[in-house]
């Protein structure tokens, strides 16, 4: 066995998740330089139009957002498995087992066909995984939108997701305290209306974990 991780480890030699420097035998996920300087989140106070609280691994910048884009973009789905361990330890530290059911803010099924993963979904299994929690499907995406990214307003944000969201039939989130998985926070406008939704349906609160958050400036 020892044998075959060798083998494995020098044909498909581990990564750094941010800055793609090959790891060390000792690290995972993270090279000691990106663990050291990554751009932590730490900023608490931004708030999100029914979200209850926010929390996040780093800031949507530098190496982190080259990260992100060659997941989203480049079909670097391997990476999700990082993100998920190392999201599943900053929601234990920030909410332990106070959480009732896990979901995440999904893609349309074209947008799912034509990138052939749901990069959320993805991230939101390795977390339960780590967590070992069931992930629940609570939300569907019924209309394909214009990448918020490529709007100038936070208005204009709000309206491209109005209402392209809805309950998944069969699902009871009544009184529940909901934990939404999203992959990259800018405005919040998405995880604002994916977080109207639950509560519409009954649940009792919404909280937001994602890999990578906007910084906000003051």
């Amino acid at each position: 066995m020892r044998l075959f991780q060798w083998a494995a480890d020098w044909i498909f030699p581990r990564k750094c998740v941010l800055c793609q420097k090959i790891l060390n035998r000792d690290e995972l996920d993270l090279c000691h330089e990106c663990r050291c300087n990554a751009p932590d989140f730490t900023q608490r106070s931004g708030k999100i139009r029914y979200i209850s609280s926010l929390t996040a691994l780093w800031h949507y910048e530098g190496n982190v957002r080259c990260s992100l884009l060659r997941y989203k973009f480049h079909n670097a789905r391997s990476l999700a498995q990082s993100y998920g361990r190392l999201l599943a330890m900053r929601i234990l530290e920030d909410f332990g087992e106070d959480i009732d059911i896990i979901t995440w803010v999904p893609v349309s099924r074209n947008r799912k066909r034509q990138r052939g993963y749901d990069q959320v979904e993805l991230i939101a299994r390795a977390v339960c995984k780590e967590l070992g929690r069931p992930l629940t499907a609570c939300l569907v995406k019924h209309t394909d939108t214009k990448p918020n990214s490529g709007l100038s307003t936070p208005e204009e944000r709000r309206a491209n997701v109005c209402g392209v969201y809805h309950l998944m039939p069969g699902v009871c989130v009544e009184g529940k305290r909901i934990l939404l998985l999203d992959d990259i926070v800018t405005t919040g406008a998405t995880t604002s209306e994916c977080a109207r939704m639950l509560l519409s349906g009954g649940a009792r609160e919404v909280h937001l974990a994602a890999v990578a958050a906007a910084r906000k400036e003051h």
